[in-house]
């Protein structure tokens, strides 16, 4: 009996395999007309396999031990009906774009309370109210220096870079601040452009977009070449994850908050002039 048992699982089996990859394919398109967004197609394919087996493990342990030629052929048959529903539902659903360019605007956030520029980047003054601003505005080819935080605002507002932490040092009060000079493409661009005409003491919040105002989504995993660059391991994590999505599934806009410590004037002579 035991090896009759196995014997007509066996044969179940394989008597059902034809139809796995079309009930997984049918799994996989409803998936992605429905935008999950947290499983990757090898989990739902892994997913769809693992349900087909055990309902003909089911199956075949709730029946009896011996299948008849036409209960087999009926089983068959039956499961041929189930996977071509399927696929045909899976067809016949309604279209639910499955990435963020199919989608276009719509699945972006919007942030009424910032403002636009051309380039496509949005701003927001955060400068404490009596706060008096320093030097001159920072421009093209000025050094900046200056501390920030960072957020995946589209996926969660999760931040990748924190604020609040301890500043400076006991030889140089700005050491730990970041520094860039303006147009050298060494910090985002969209973050780049926010800096421009800051003065020393003013505070603003950054939205930069995905593309090309944005971190380089490949090749660039350490952000060195690109900054700024996480301070964290779970930061780096949190970033990389949003900029390394594939499939189009989640709003990698950024957000920014940005504060300007000093601006640096060119001398003339390959150096900067320190701002006191």
């Amino acid at each position: 009996p035991v090896l009759m048992h196995v014997a007509n699982f066996l044969s179940l089996s394989l008597s059902f395999l034809p139809f796995v990859p079309c009930a997984a394919f049918s799994v996989l398109l409803i998936a992605s007309r429905l935008d999950v967004e947290s499983l990757s197609d090898t989990v739902i394919m892994k997913i769809a396999c693992f349900t087909i087996a055990l309902i003909v493990a089911v199956f075949d342990f709730a029946s009896p031990l011996s299948l008849t030629p036409s209960t087999r052929r009926a089983f068959v048959v039956s499961g041929a009906g189930v996977s071509t529903a399927a696929t045909a539902a899976a067809f016949l659903a309604p279209v639910l774009p499955a990435s963020a360019a199919e989608r276009g605007n719509e699945r972006l956030q919007s942030y009424p309370d910032f403002t636009p520029l051309p380039s496509g980047i949005s701003f927001k003054d955060a400068t404490p109210a009596g706060t008096t601003l320093k030097g001159s505005p920072a421009q093209q080819g000025d050094r900046v220096v200056y501390a920030w935080s960072g957020y995946t605002i589209g996926y969660f507002g999760r931040p990748f870079q924190a604020s609040g932490g301890p500043q400076g040092g006991a030889f140089d009060k700005e050491q730990d601040y970041n520094r860039c000079v303006l147009g050298d493409g060494s910090v985002v661009k969209g973050l780049e452009e926010g800096m421009r005409g800051m003065s020393a003491g003013q505070v603003r919040q950054v939205i930069v977009p995905a593309g090309p105002l944005s971190y380089p989504e490949d090749g660039d995993p350490k952000h060195d070449r690109v900054g700024p660059k996480p301070t964290t391991f779970s930061g780096e994590r949190a970033l990389n994850f949003v900029l390394e999505n594939k499939a189009g599934t989640i709003d990698k806009t950024l957000l920014f908050n940005v504060k300007v410590i000093r601006v640096d004037k060119r001398d003339g002579k390959g150096g900067f002039v320190v701002e006191r």
